[in-house]
């Protein structure tokens, strides 16, 4: 594929970006992923198409039963051309690369392909863990340079919102240079290291358990510590006398939890520190951390308050068990009416594994986040806000890479995006800085006619798919961590 050109000497100057880097004979421009061979522009990266095949693995869900059900899905093509590879509608005025056109079921469908140049992109993080990783609005740092920050912790999952046009551009020349080669990493499924002021170090990659300090993480909670009580407090009933569940949001106590007096489970005179919430669940019972249930303590005792000699008796057993399983501790009470460490008998270390059998495994979850912006979808018609009305009216279905998007309601097309049902090496850079991104819209032909579309750049889906520089790669079935 060649884009528009301009001659100085013997080097030619690539528009496909605002960097308008001059290219001289078999180099490639600050990117990349724009060459000069022989005089001509060329993406270096071959186009991208995915063919939906069995005899390639292709998943494919009968919607009918019947013997003569041909194997198709509804709606959806068996080959689909992406826009990773095709190039992009910089200057902005320009077509996009691709618009392709394919019969689907009787239906004239047409897809428009570019990839999208984003200043205004950035990455969601889902951090599947328990332990501390920094205080909410913390700045998360990446080679030294601000690169996002904290947000809110989600039921066992930390978030990360990092980049945003702010980094890339608002503020020195290396912080926005981290910021690219970051989301860039983190978006093509690669490991990252990361840091957060006032917290943690941690290794972040898509698909894969995150390392927190230097210690893999192995499976999120099963639940907060109240929920934890309400799901095994009935595997507990007569086999201990008290359950505390440590954790750093809401830790529970068995005996005077719901679940626990519905069992007729008698009170024990446990006194615990920290906020009591509602009966059996207490907030604040410690400071956040690495350690029992995401708190700060080792010792998971430095919690409790003397027992009240008026409930407790010696001999009262107590478990304490953290919201992964992770931790865990067997007591009685002596004579004192002080716990006193003992080996945990067999059925409890069961309901132990039987928590940790609940946790599922602690994974990073990457969204790459982006708004299609007016100058983008004036590749896709001469009229943009009628994409995007199209996009809102589901007309327009947009995907990146050929995987789903989720589309934000209110003005723009801004979406998301996991990056781990897209092809490997989907995402490239330029260094204005920005990310490169495809993104593509698929929709009726005779809907792409009516929103202003680009009719006299429509080519038919063969002619693409016999060009010189196209891949066809399997249309793989997305599976987490599929690139590890």
């Amino acid at each position: 594929m060649t884009e528009t050109t301009s001659a100085v000497s013997d080097k030619i100057r690539c528009d496909a970006c605002p960097v308008m880097c001059y290219i001289k004979p078999g180099a490639a421009g600050a990117c990349d992923r724009y060459a000069n061979q022989d005089g001509k522009l060329v993406r270096v990266d071959p186009h991208i198409i995915l063919e939906r095949t069995v005899s390639q693995g292709g998943k494919l869900v009968p919607f009918s039963r019947t013997e003569d059900w041909d194997g198709k899905i509804v709606h959806e093509p068996s080959t689909f051309v992406t826009a990773i590879g095709a190039g992009t509608t910089y200057p902005d005025y320009k077509p996009a690369p691709f618009i392709v056109s394919a019969e689907v079921d009787g239906v004239d469908m047409v897809t428009v392909v570019t990839e999208g140049i984003f200043s205004y992109c950035g990455i969601k993080v889902k951090i599947d863990t328990d332990r501390y990783l920094g205080p909410e609005t913390a700045t998360v740092r990446a080679q030294g340079e601000a690169v996002g920050h904290v947000t809110t912790s989600e039921y066992g999952s930390q978030m990360l919102s990092l980049g945003g046009v702010h980094h890339l551009t608002g503020g020195s020349k290396k912080e926005g240079r981290v910021t690219c080669d970051t989301l860039m990493d983190l978006a093509n499924c690669k490991a990252v290291e990361l840091t957060i002021d006032g917290g943690a170090s941690v290794v972040v990659q898509a698909g894969q358990p995150p390392i927190v300090n230097g210690v893999r993480e192995e499976r999120m909670r099963v639940g907060c510590g109240s929920a934890t009580i309400g799901m095994f407090a009935k595997q507990w009933h007569g086999k201990v006398d008290e359950v505390v569940v440590v954790d750093d949001h809401i830790t529970g106590v068995l005996s005077e939890h719901q679940a626990g007096k519905l069992l007729d489970i008698a009170d024990t005179g446990i006194k615990m520190k920290g906020r009591r919430s509602t009966p059996g669940r207490y907030f604040q019972v410690a400071d956040p951390g690495t350690g029992w249930g995401g708190t700060n303590i080792s010792d998971p005792l430095a919690i409790l308050g003397a027992f009240d000699a008026k409930e407790a008796k010696p001999g009262l057993s107590m478990l304490m068990v953290s919201t992964t399983g992770e931790h865990s501790s067997y007591y009685v009470l002596d004579e004192t009416l002080k716990p006193v460490e003992t080996e945990m008998p067999a059925d409890l270390k069961f309901s132990v594994e039987r928590i940790q059998e609940n946790c599922e495994p602690a994974l990073c979850t990457v969204l790459f986040m982006a708004g299609a912006g007016g100058s983008l979808r004036a590749g896709v018609t001469d009229n943009p806000v009628r994409l995007t009305r199209s996009v809102k009216d589901a007309l327009t279905r947009v995907t990146s890479g050929g995987a789903p998007v989720y589309v934000w309601p209110g003005g723009g097309i801004t979406y998301m995006v996991d990056v781990t049902q897209m092809p490997a090496g989907a995402f490239g850079y330029v260094p204005t800085p920005a990310l490169v991104a495809p993104i593509e819209f698929t929709m009726r032909l005779s809907d792409y006619a009516a929103l202003g579309g680009h009719m006299d750049y429509v080519k038919p889906l063969s002619e693409v798919q016999n060009g010189d520089d196209v891949r066809q790669l399997p249309w793989q079935n997305p599976i987490p961590g599929r690139r590890a």
